[in-house]
């Protein structure tokens, strides 16, 4: 029996008394790879990224680990809701225009002790500003910096488009817009590398491709180490007692750390491990979060089919954002349908030995969007269901 098949028997066993759909979180999986984050950032605390994780019992498993310190948020309603169920140091990694949020946050010592907001434009500080409503506590911001490679005299752009900041010069200027305005404290940086983080670099079937990416990171990683090595220079000489500096993702931990300048890692993916996560030479994790679908239909030979399962991904529309069946082993999609909202007709020998209401076991594409689609996990150890606990939306939250 293969490790694979053996994972399948262990998943069927513990759900049986349970009908698909459903999804799961393999928690030897899940505390393995939280175990390899830590190994691979060597010392530095590991912020975890909410977003890739959405569901409060396995944060507060993940924050409860040696290794791990603070969350990395995505919305600033639900920054707010995570600190005021008791969360610490958390980071919104993303500009917000919630100005209720701002409201709140402004109005409430606890609240703006807990949570840093992220800016990269003056603009953003007057926007805050015209929402507090009378709050007058001191917000807590951090500076983004653009990660992204630029070649050629910035002709040809490399990463993300995220914040306009990109040299030293521009964030130490917005890090003295922040210290001339009263209300506001710089406490850190971030500056996410998703083209080195976010990016596999050994694509089955695609060995140029994958030699072009590893390439294009080696070039982009030397580069940002010396470029935000620089801007830490530079705010600090604006911020002395600035807090921390974040970098890294789940592809990049090893050589994020490696940097002098970078105080702690962001990470969340590496949790589950879906399957975006399959094509990297720099670690390999076990996948930890699948969902499972029934088997509704059995419309000839060698093909089954089963209930739903049309769960995309975000990002560019391509069939790496789609979920792929993982068990049992050999299934594939139909070409001329793929997965579908309501059905999804599955080709493979091991349709046949399927039976009406047998579990498909799926790996979803990115890790925490998965969690917008069912409102609970059930968590496995060894072959029983131990806990199942809410995700964000069976708490009644879909923030995005």
């Amino acid at each position: 029996m293969t490790a694979r098949a053996a994972d399948r028997a262990r998943y069927d066993r513990a759900t049986a008394h349970l009908d698909a759909p459903l999804a799961i979180v393999d928690l030897d999986a899940f505390d393995a790879n939280a175990d390899d984050l830590v190994r691979r950032a060597a010392g530095k605390p590991i912020r975890v990224a909410s977003k890739s994780v959405r569901c409060r019992a396995l944060l507060e498993r993940v924050l409860a680990k040696n290794g791990f310190a603070g969350i990395m948020s995505f919305t600033l309603a639900e920054s707010l809701w995570l600190a005021r169920g008791g969360f610490e140091d958390i980071l919104l990694a993303y500009p917000s225009a919630d100005r209720a949020g701002y409201a709140e946050l402004a109005a409430d010592p606890k609240l703006a002790a807990a949570v840093t907001v992220m800016v990269d434009d003056p603009a953003q500080l007057a926007f805050i500003d015209a929402s507090r409503a009378g709050g007058t506590e001191v917000i807590r911001v951090c500076l983004e910096l653009d990660t992204s490679l630029k070649l050629l005299g910035g002709k040809v752009r490399v990463g993300a488009r995220r914040s306009p900041l990109h040299s030293p010069a521009q964030v130490a200027d917005m890090a003295r817009a922040v210290a001339r305005r009263p209300g506001f404290q710089v406490v850190g940086i971030m500056a996410y590398e998703g083209h080195i983080a976010g990016v596999g670099d050994s694509v089955a079937g695609r060995p140029l491709r994958s030699r072009a990416v590893r390439l294009m990171q080696a070039t982009a990683r030397k580069e940002l180490a010396e470029r935000r090595a620089a801007v830490v220079r530079a705010v600090r000489a604006v911020v002395p007692d600035l807090e921390f500096v974040n970098g890294g993702g789940t592809g990049s931990v090893q050589h994020t750390a490696a940097e002098d300048a970078v105080t702690e890692i962001g990470a969340g993916s590496g949790l589950y491990v879906p399957r975006l996560f399959d094509n990297y030479t720099s670690f390999s994790g076990r996948p930890a979060a699948l969902f499972a679908m029934p088997v509704v239909r059995r419309p000839g030979v060698g093909v089954v089919t089963v209930l739903g399962g049309g769960y995309p991904a975000s990002g560019a529309p391509g069939p790496d954002r789609l979920p792929v069946p993982y068990l049992p082993e050999g299934l594939k999609y139909d070409p001329q349908e793929g997965p579908g909202e309501v059905q999804t007709p599955l080709l493979g020998a091991p349709a046949d030995d399927l039976l009406l209401g047998d579990k498909v076991w799926f790996r979803h594409a990115k890790a925490g969007e998965l969690c917008e689609r069912f409102e609970k996990l059930h968590l496995i150890e060894g072959d029983a269901v131990t806990a199942t606990v809410p995700t964000y939306r069976g708490e009644g939250h879909t923030f995005l």
